[in-house]
């Protein structure tokens, strides 16, 4: 194929030691339903087998420029310039090694800059997690519907979308600003979306997806991506700096309006993935956290803070009070509607999170939780906090779990209370009855012996993991919330033949890892089931041949 002499669109794919990938995310760009492309591969000095791959791509197709930078920048801000200094096109679009873009991602996306004159154009992102294939779109409310936006005055919600790989920039607009990726830093998405959206006329948004996102939750810590290294201080610190390069530059483009938004947009997004991750760190590195965020904690808008669910403004005023213990505990299920251990009630009847009422104004306005009226919200929706507080192998496939509930708002009557622990792999759930008893008020504990060769599996076996859940009953009405487990402790492993004709399979309780640190157990089929039937029934999809396969599953067994 002869290229045109010029092309529409430039696509660069960034790249460092991604040999693997980087044949993967090219082709997605080669396979686009609008051809008059250029493809730069801009290689940040690898020293894997990169630079070969990318020699090999370049040579299949005139398309593709090979750019390999002098020395490693550390960051995606150098090679994306680099390439914008060489790229030839009006249209420049930007790709990771590790991502893809759908087939019709260049298509849409010009389409939208033909409609009318625009800054940019974006459009919706498909996320891949690499570990179950699962799908979801980025922020689908601010993409859901095709729209020209004058200005980002007009929806500052659009803020939280700061991915630059998510659109298609006219060259123009770039130089005619003078904008360029920061370099030397981590997080340059997020300054450089910023000074796009304040400096765009008008941007166009298109449903479509235009960039396929590849998440892996559980990647090694030396290889996960730059969002998934929270764990590094560095990592908080460059955050932070992005913040007030940005901060800066809405003071010196008269765009300082925009803070109270970018403010909130910081504190429910960067400061809310740190907090999911507070109860698996100690408290050498809260304190060092605290250091780096709290200066610029204070310097937000008090609006900001105001619109966040209390539970996140519980967390956010323990970490500045340096009340790091406390904080592990309310950073544990967040978004799920888990009770403190204690709450404490002043003079005047205000109902403060933990268990001593706070000694500055600032603190009690922010730990003040009489709002959520634990001692009279409807029981279906009433704040217990379950935690299992020891795990031991029972005989066979079992669990010995001893569980305790804690009842801070006193809703529970003094007595035993029956509770099920409820477990739902496949379609059918486990149901096992326990007796929480009374401990002390607004504490009771239970036995449980949760037997996973009970489970009922579907015929042709149950790949996946499970969380089990606590549903409490009381006066007719019944409650479900989650169940807590230690951070750490040993997986338990075995493996389990089960009855009715389900498939043998290894099960593990394990801990969860990540997010509010559930309770685990991963099933994985062994033998016929699991190397023939299983990868039948995902390639099948209507529901008499998956009726057939579960039938020849059922007589191999």
């Amino acid at each position: 194929m002869t290229p045109d002499p010029r092309p529409d669109v430039t696509v660069t794919v960034i790249v460092y030691n991604d040999a693997e990938r980087l044949p993967r995310a090219v082709a997605s760009v080669r396979r686009q339903t609008h051809e008059n492309i250029e493809i730069i591969i801009s290689d940040d000095h690898s020293t894997d087998g990169t630079p070969a791959v990318a020699r090999a791509l370049a040579a299949e197709d005139p398309r593709i420029v090979h750019l390999r930078l002098a020395e490693n920048s550390g960051g995606c801000g150098v090679p994306r310039n680099r390439a914008v200094e060489i790229a030839r096109a009006p249209y420049l679009m930007f790709l990771d090694s590790d991502d893809e873009l759908p087939e019709r991602a260049v298509e849409s996306l010009l389409a939208a800059h033909r409609e009318r004159e625009i800054d940019f154009a974006m459009g919706a992102v498909q996320r891949v997690r690499e570990d179950n294939g699962r799908r979801s779109v980025w922020m689908p409310h601010l993409v859901a519907e095709r729209r020209t936006v004058e200005g980002i005055a007009a929806d500052p919600r659009l803020l939280f979308e700061h991915l630059a790989t998510s659109k298609m920039y006219a060259r123009a607009f770039l130089d005619r600003h003078g904008l360029r990726f920061p370099e030397g830093i981590h997080y340059e998405d997020q300054l450089f979306s910023a000074q796009a959206y304040c400096l765009a006329k008008a941007f166009t948004i298109v449903p479509e997806p235009v960039y396929r996102w590849y998440v892996a939750p559980y990647a090694a810590l030396d290889t996960a991506s730059i969002s998934n290294q929270r764990h590094k201080l560095t990592n908080v610190r460059d955050r932070i700096r992005v913040q007030h390069l940005i901060d800066a530059f809405l003071v010196e483009s008269g765009h300082e309006w925009l803070r109270e938004d970018k403010d909130h947009k910081f504190l429910k997004h960067d400061f809310r993935m740190y907090a999911g991750d507070l109860p698996y760190r100690d408290d050498e590195w809260l304190a060092s956290f605290a250091d780096l965020v709290n200066p610029y904690l204070a310097t937000l808008a008090p609006g900001a803070y105001a619109r966040l669910p209390r539970a996140e403004r519980v967390v956010l005023r323990l970490i500045r009070d340096r009340r790091f213990s406390d904080a592990r505990l309310a950073a544990r299920g967040l978004g799920h509607g888990v009770a403190p251990r204690a709450v404490t009630t002043d003079a005047q009847g205000r109902t403060y999170w933990g268990d001593r009422v706070p000694s500055s104004d600032e603190a009690r306005r922010e730990l003040d939780i009489t709002d959520l009226d634990l001692d009279t919200r409807p029981f279906p929706d009433a704040r217990f906090r379950h935690e299992i507080t020891r795990i031991a192998r029972g005989p066979g496939a079992s669990v010995d779990l001893t569980v305790r509930t804690y009842d801070p708002a006193l809703r529970l009557p003094v007595g035993p209370h029956r509770a099920t622990l409820l477990l739902t792999p496949g379609r059918r759930r486990l149901r096992v009855p326990f007796r929480l008893c009374p401990v002390r008020p607004g504490v009771f504990e239970g036995h449980v012996r949760l037997d996973l060769a009970a489970a009922l599996l579907p015929l042709h076996g149950f790949d996946g993991v499970r969380h089990p859940v606590l549903r409490l009953e009381h006066q007719g009405l019944a409650h479900t919330g989650l169940l807590l487990a230690p951070l750490v402790f040993p997986s338990l492993t075995a493996r389990v033949e089960y009855h009715a004709g389900a498939a043998p399979h290894q099960v593990t309780v394990e801990p969860e890892g990540h997010g509010p640190g559930r309770l685990q157990v991963r099933w994985q089929p062994v033998g016929v089931t699991a190397r023939v039937i299983r990868p039948v029934a995902r390639r099948v999809a209507r529901p008499r041949v998956k009726r057939a396969a579960r039938l020849v599953a059922s007589v191999l067994r």
